[in-house]
């Protein structure tokens, strides 16, 4: 599982060294070596704004993302040191450069239809911006924010899809968390405006389920936002938090729409537990999530008594077949591994029945 899992990481994000040899070439290189594709922002999250631009490479041209910060307060040193992860946005190049007369800033925050023009620009600016920018290989193309503002209709229409989906994004956040607390780096202002939406590969037609058609299919979650961990630390809790957590009817209401509803009401109240000492942390967060979306289910304990014995068993057998699943794709038979299948292969490889029977615990109650 081991193998397979990191196999899968190259397919989703390409070899290390490639990325190594292309950063190598992006050195020094400034807007003007760049092909601007569209002059209006493809995303703009809290901190940043994101365009999309070319750049001619060993006779391809590539697609990437210049994210002009709107402040100088973005940590480069820890981004640029923090090792590959899917949850984790990459920065293959940066330089600090006036913005091209072609293209336009939103007039007002997070509105990209409204821009300024270049007299506006000089207006606001006192002469044409020079702005830090950042190079990455992964274009966004929403803001979790703008999808949960925009996703209201399609949770009522289809609420399995939906939480199902909830939950891949949030496991995908803790993942990362969890990356930047090996690196020892902390998490700048982590906040839905400022975690990306990166669109993955399209699977082939016969692959396609009707998450695909309801316009769910699983992105890549990609935390933006980073500063040392010695630099800054982050308050105890938000005045929204302090609110949640004065008492448990404060908590925002989930109604029960699928079976992933009450697992995540439960692991929202083990988030903002009023005690501190009682809140889950960022990894036991992650095992519930993956409790909630690949079993074991509670009906297994209704049929026989929770042991370590038989997580240890239903992991086993989890496993084998996850092998064989992934086998037939690799044969062609169902196409590449997905993102959802490199999740689950995460959570197979690292769990143990020890973490599986503290994340049942804390789920079924």
């Amino acid at each position: 599982l081991a193998r397979l899992s990191a196999h899968i990481q190259e397919d989703l994000l390409g070899k290390e060294d490639w990325q190594q040899l292309l950063g190598a070439e992006l050195a020094g290189k400034k807007w003007a070596d760049l092909k601007i594709l569209e002059k209006d922002p493809c995303c703009e999250s809290g901190d940043a704004w994101y365009f999309r631009v070319g750049f001619a490479f060993e006779q391809a041209q590539l697609v990437f993302a210049a994210k002009v910060l709107k402040s100088r307060s973005c940590s480069l040193a820890v981004q640029t040191s923090l090792g590959v992860h899917c949850s984790i946005q990459r920065v293959i190049g940066h330089f600090t450069d006036s913005l091209p007369q072609e293209l336009a800033l939103p007039r007002n925050p997070r509105k990209h239809r409204q821009s300024l023009s270049r007299e506006e620009d000089t207006a606001l600016f006192g002469s044409p911006p020079v702005l830090q920018v950042l190079i990455s290989p992964e274009v966004p193309y929403q803001t979790l924010a703008d999808f949960v503002k925009e996703s209201h209709d399609v949770h009522r229409a289809s609420p399995g899809h939906y939480e199902r989906l909830a939950c891949l994004l949030l496991l995908q956040v803790c993942t990362g968390l969890e990356h930047l607390k090996m690196q020892n780096a902390g998490q700048g202002d982590i906040c839905p405006e400022n975690l990306l939406l990166v669109q993955c590969p399209c699977p082939p037609l016969s692959q396609q389920g009707k998450e695909t058609s309801l316009g769910l299919s699983l992105p890549r979650l990609l935390i933006s936002n980073f500063f040392k961990a010695k630099e800054k630390k982050r308050p105890t809790s938000t005045t929204q938090e302090q609110d949640w957590t004065k008492g448990r009817n404060r908590l925002p209401e989930i109604p029960s729409l699928s079976i992933y509803s009450t697992g995540l009401k439960r692991l929202a109240m083990l988030l903002l537990h009023r005690e501190p000492c009682k809140m889950v942390s960022v990894e036991q967060a992650k095992s519930i999530l993956q409790v909630l979306l690949w079993g074991p289910r509670q009906e297994l304990f209704a049929r026989s008594k929770k042991t370590l014995a038989l997580l240890q068993s239903w992991m086993d057998v989890k496993r084998a077949l996850l092998l064989l699943k992934f086998a037939e794709k690799m044969a062609g038979a169902g196409g590449s591994p997905s993102l959802e299948d490199w999740l689950c292969c995460q959570y197979f490889k690292e769990a143990t029945e020890h973490t599986v029977y503290q994340a049942t615990q804390a789920l079924y109650i």
